[in-house]
């Protein structure tokens, strides 16, 4: 996590001010359900409110610091700074509770905030994609496959087919969210023995979250290696846009571009360059975002009722994979609203093959008029490459073709050769993606 690939909105998160007020409400909200079950005095409780104070400065975290440096405890480290501003009543906080409770009852609302960050991000691209797919809707391109050119598509497609992918990326993160968003608050080893479960229902409802039906002392990991499998795999549809658009800015493609600005460089030997430094920079980040699932998913493993070997890695993926992603797809919105895209380029590039993309349906074609569909793809295979080694025009060549003209017209041929014929289904893939066309 380093300033460049940072946002200060997702970074706050993770920074201790925001952490130590979340431990904070964990123990003032717990003290106030133990007074009311009679457990604990309720100007106990009221005093933790009253005299521990919500705002952390960094005078306070800098003192918990001091401390822990003794302790080596950084929930001791924390009650004891705590305790020397409410006094007396501080030894009620913490009542049955075990640190575990704190820390990972604290980090549920720490990615569920996490969480809300990034569904904001991805409604960024969402409406980023949608605009630029209704722009482009009618545009028609080349379509490859295997990175050669295969049937006509539309940009509007491609923007179509990414908005879709995201689509499904903010169902599978508000369910990661859901799933994230419980809470601990049941003593050593989970068994509620020194705490009432009333505590941790009303410290769930207080925070938004809801109670672990089994906590063992820590929450399940599985809850977690789904959340970070969801941002892997919202990486993994960020890299694929991304790489989209590199292959279409290729010096042979070019059919987009990122947005190059006044004053920009490109290279600092060359000139002349105009680099997809941001869409790069974006397969980077999502590698690292990926990177940090099988460390997520190899912590679901602990001990017996718990052990800390989860806790280092998530003290660093909790923070990183978060703040990367939120970065990306911030940058990749801004990637797709500014995209150039070069109509003249495309259309050259869609009739760079002498009309080849219309092959199938010359096939097609064939085969209704009585041609078995073996001769039917010899006869089109043939002509095809001669297209590909003499750079002709493909339908010239049908048209001198004795076999292809027994059963197909010059006239008929001509009509096979037609762009609307393969966008004609564009609304109705819109009306899928979008709802409306």
């Amino acid at each position: 996590m380093i300033p460049r690939y940072s946002r200060p909105e997702m970074t706050r998160i993770w920074e201790p001010a925001n952490r130590f007020r979340i431990w904070f409400e964990i123990e003032a909200h717990a003290c106030d359900a133990l007074a009311e079950i009679g457990v604990i005095p309720v100007e106990a409780a009221r005093a933790v409110w009253a005299r521990g104070d919500l705002v952390y400065t960094p005078e306070r975290i800098a003192r918990i610091d001091e401390i822990e440096r003794e302790t080596k405890h950084d929930v001791i480290a924390f009650l004891t700074e705590l305790a020397e501003h409410v006094g007396a009543e501080s030894r009620f906080i913490h009542q049955g509770m075990t640190s575990s409770d704190v820390l990972d009852t604290c980090l549920a609302v720490q990615l569920t905030q996490a969480a809300d960050l990034l569904l904001a991000d991805i409604d960024r691209v969402l409406a980023a994609l949608e605009k630029r797919a209704f722009e482009y809707k009618d545009l028609a391109c080349m379509g490859r496959s295997h990175g050669i050119h295969a049937e006509p598509v539309t940009i509007g497609l491609k923007f179509a087919g990414f908005h879709a992918a995201f689509q499904r990326a903010r169902v599978r993160l508000l369910a990661a969210r859901a799933d994230i968003a419980t809470c601990a608050i049941s003593g050593a080893v989970g068994t509620f023995a020194n705490i009432d479960p009333r505590v941790e229902v009303h410290v769930a409802a207080k925070l938004g979250l809801i109670p672990e039906p089994v906590s063992t002392q820590v929450i399940p990991r599985d809850r977690h290696a789904l959340f970070f499998a969801t941002l892997g795999v919202i990486a993994g549809s960020v890299e694929h846009l991304a790489t989209e658009i590199r292959h279409l800015q290729r010096t042979e493609v070019r059919e987009a571009e990122e947005y190059f600005s006044p004053g920009q460089k490109g290279s600092s030997a060359m000139p002349h360059k105009r680099n997809p430094v941001l869409t790069e920079n974006l397969t980077g980040l999502s590698r690292l975002v990926r990177g940090m699932v099988t460390p997520a998913l190899e912590n679901i493993a602990l001990w017996h009722e718990r052990d800390i070997s989860h806790s280092s890695v998530e003290r660093m993926i909790g923070p990183d994979a978060t703040v990367t992603l939120d970065f990306a797809l911030n940058r990749l919105a801004g990637v797709v609203e500014t995209l150039v895209i070069y109509p003249d380029a495309v259309a050259r590039n869609l009739n760079q093959l002498g009309g080849l993309v219309f092959s199938q349906r010359v096939l097609l074609a064939l085969t209704q008029a009585g041609m078995s569909r073996e001769d039917s793809y010899k006869a089109v295979q043939r002509n095809a490459m001669k297209v590909w080694q003499e750079g002709a025009n493909f339908l010239d060549l049908l048209k001198a073709d004795e076999q292809v003209t027994a059963h197909l017209t010059a006239p008929v041929l001509e009509s096979l050769f037609d762009l609307g014929y393969h966008t004609k289904h564009v609304d109705t893939i819109f009306c899928r993606v979008f709802g409306r066309a």
